[in-house]
């Protein structure tokens, strides 16, 4: 039985989903993180429960950090959550969806877990090819992050390993990303990606993230098994 151990953030998205089962077909066991943010999507909060049990994880953690009180996104203010963009509109600029910092926070909570479990890989869903522009999904980003972690940590500092930020999914597009969760076993129905689901946790069809996600499923082949209004 294998004894590497690694922190795999787990939003409860498909992305996410698809790193936890990548990490544990590498060999590691996987502890999950998810991290309730306080994001409007909270849905995603037990969807990401409900794939860590599914793909085997030995351990998953919630951690709360209200980013509503920074606000500034439509995730976590009260601003519209944009709909029906086109994806060439999707793919210009950094959208109102964005989190100040929100990566940079998750790794940063990743970091401390995985040093108190003395696990060294840290592994996220990031993603540089169809996403909504995010600079905190960018490789330069997650290079710098690793260069800190190995700075930042007693762990590091003291010679017990030297930390590695895993993104597995960082230069594969959306229908790559589906046709390799697919291969591994994921189940996308238990999954969530949309920014704005109504009460009953159905996804709107029309944010940029169920428009991508769509979109990746179309390209690969595949029926989405998500629920939608």
């Amino acid at each position: 039985m294998t004894t590497k151990k690694a922190v795999v953030l787990l939003s409860g998205g498909l992305d996410s989903a698809t790193t936890l089962a990548l990490a544990r077909g590498e060999g590691f066991q996987g502890a999950t993180l998810t991290v309730d943010y306080g994001q409007r999507h909270r849905r995603e909060l037990e969807c990401a429960r409900r794939a860590s049990q599914a793909l085997g994880a030995w351990r998953h953690t919630v951690v709360t950090v209200d980013l509503r009180a920074l606000g500034g996104s439509a995730l976590t203010a009260g601003i519209d959550v944009p709909k029906d963009r086109s994806h060439e509109q999707i793919g210009q600029g950094i959208p109102i969806t964005y989190v100040p910092a929100r990566n940079t926070v998750l790794l940063g909570l990743a970091l401390g877990y995985a040093e108190t479990l003395n696990a060294f890989d840290i592994f996220i869903g990031a993603n540089a090819i169809d996403y909504s522009g995010y600079p905190d999904c960018r490789p330069e980003f997650l290079s710098e992050f690793e260069r800190l972690a190995n700075l930042a940590t007693k762990a590091a500092v003291e010679g017990q390993g030297a930390f590695r930020i895993h993104a597995p999914l960082l230069k594969k597009t959306k229908a790559e990303i589906i046709r390799e969760g697919v291969r591994l076993g994921v189940d996308y129905g238990l999954t969530m990606s949309c920014y704005d689901p109504d009460a009953e946790g159905r996804a709107c069809a029309r944010c940029d993230s169920c428009r991508l996600r769509l979109k990746g499923f179309q390209e690969a082949g595949i029926k989405d098994p998500a629920r939608y209004q």
